[in-house]
């Protein structure tokens, strides 16, 4: 688990969506790098003071606290600045975040609406679909009733006709009369 580096001076990050606050690594090279040395504090104060402690510091002394003053109010204001940048920076990129959830939801909801509208028409097709089978189904039925209706009068009329026939001079052979029955029924 990351803690806060609130308390090193660094500002904290959110690393998991990869947003990093520091606009260049200088800060971060900066905490790791060994600082170069100030001549305020490697300089040897050889002024002739160095055994007494609570004497007033010499004015090179005062000179150098006020150079260290003044970088260290530069170094401030300049982290102020960086700061600002990266407040900035995650600001815009929070925007565009809620721009594209934004776009997200409008396409989320156009793409529900499509899906509404094909699964609708999907049930209507499937109606019809259903309603056209029964109906051919039931046609087939009264197309098949039609043709034996038919096949049955057919039959009715060469058996009468045959008997007739038969009764008559001239005989029809038996084998003509049933090849017509077998051609009228396939």
């Amino acid at each position: 688990m990351l803690t806060s580096s609130v308390g090193y001076g660094i500002p904290p990050t959110d690393f998991a969506s990869g947003f990093t606050p520091w606009e260049d690594q200088e800060f971060m090279s900066s905490l790791f790098l060994p600082q170069q040395q100030d001549p305020i504090y490697s300089s040897n104060n050889n002024s002739g003071s160095d055994n007494e402690p609570n004497q007033p510091a010499s004015n090179d002394s005062n000179n150098d606290l006020v150079v260290v003053d003044e970088r260290r109010k530069r170094r401030m204001i300049s982290n102020r600045e960086s700061a600002r940048r990266s407040r900035m920076r995650k600001e815009r990129h929070l925007q565009d975040l809620r721009n594209q959830m934004n776009r997200m939801k409008i396409e989320n909801q156009d793409l529900a609406n499509r899906f509404a509208f094909i699964n609708h028409s999907n049930q209507v097709l499937r109606r019809d679909n259903d309603r056209l089978r029964y109906e051919s189904s039931s046609l087939r039925r009264r197309l098949s009733d039609i043709r034996r209706t038919l096949i049955f009068r057919q039959l009715q009329s060469l058996s009468s006709s045959s008997t007739s026939s038969i009764s008559a001079t001239t005989s029809v052979p038996f084998k003509t009369v049933n090849e017509k029955l077998h051609s009228l029924i396939a």
